[in-house]
């Protein structure tokens, strides 16, 4: 498939995994939409110097659903057909549930499922208009793999696992498509961030993460062969088929790494 001149939005996409996506669409030729909530002029530049013949920013607060709505307008006024849609913007919560600040997960589960759901839910029509268009969602192994100091971050991303396959068999026959991406450990901000909100009762000798490029090269690879799901490989891919098939070994697996 080639994707040389398609338009590709990427929400959450002046960092991380989801600056990585945007650097592999520049080599790749493609129309990038930098969806997020300032501009960044200089990462605009960096990616027509990669081979992006069009670059442009949109602002959006995945937060506010006013935000949301006011996006969705003026794309609908633009009338740039969004080729891909990829839902990445996200936040991480993590720590015993009782111990978590109730504000955040609140704002967690915005982000990461419902400002995801209010914003495919006005992207679709656009999308089924022209029968064509394929929706990428970043769930995460939390989506299939529990642990402890995980609850409510698990939740989300078991919601968008939930979701994204559940519209990928309402669209079947319209044309419009969806990718499901399991990412791994992947070295960003947000995994730095894990040690604070985990390790207090949670032993994290067994995480391990790969670099946001080769995690970009895996998605792109799916995109580009039309497959529904973007697995990890390695010990994460075990780690999401033992939560999948067999929770029960799993659980006991981390036992001894948890301590309340």
């Amino acid at each position: 498939m080639s994707l040389q001149n398609k338009n590709i939005f990427i929400t959450g996409s002046n960092r991380g995994i989801g600056l990585a996506l945007a650097e592999k669409a520049a080599q790749e030729k493609m129309n990038i939409h930098l969806v997020v909530r300032a501009r960044d002029p200089q990462v605009e530049n960096d990616l027509k110097e990669r081979g992006a013949p069009h670059v442009q920013t949109w602002a959006l607060d995945m937060s506010d659903s006013k935000s949301i709505d006011s996006f969705i307008a003026r794309l609908t006024e633009s009338k740039i057909h969004p080729d891909f849609f990829v839902n990445n913007a996200g936040q991480l919560t993590g720590g015993l549930l009782e111990e978590q600040d109730v504000s955040k997960i609140y704002q967690m589960f915005q982000v990461n499922l419902v400002g995801l759901t209010h914003l495919t839910r006005l992207l679709l029509p656009l999308m089924l208009e022209k029968k064509s268009g394929k929706i990428i969602n970043n769930a995460s192994v939390s989506g299939l793999m529990y642990l402890p100091c995980a609850s409510t971050y698990a939740a989300s991303k078991a919601g968008v696992v939930a979701f994204t396959e559940s519209l990928r068999q309402e669209l079947d026959g319209t044309g419009v498509s969806t990718l499901l991406m399991i990412t791994p450990g992947v070295k960003t901000r947000m995994y730095d961030e894990i040690p604070d909100l985990y390790s207090t009762h949670l032993d994290l000798k067994f995480l391990s993460s790969i670099p946001a490029e080769e995690w970009a090269e895996l998605v792109f690879d799916a995109i580009k062969t039309d497959k529904t799901i973007c697995w990890p490989k390695g010990r994460s891919h075990i780690g999401v088929k033992l939560g999948q098939h067999f929770p029960k070994i799993l659980a006991r697996m981390v036992k001894p790494y948890f301590r309340r």
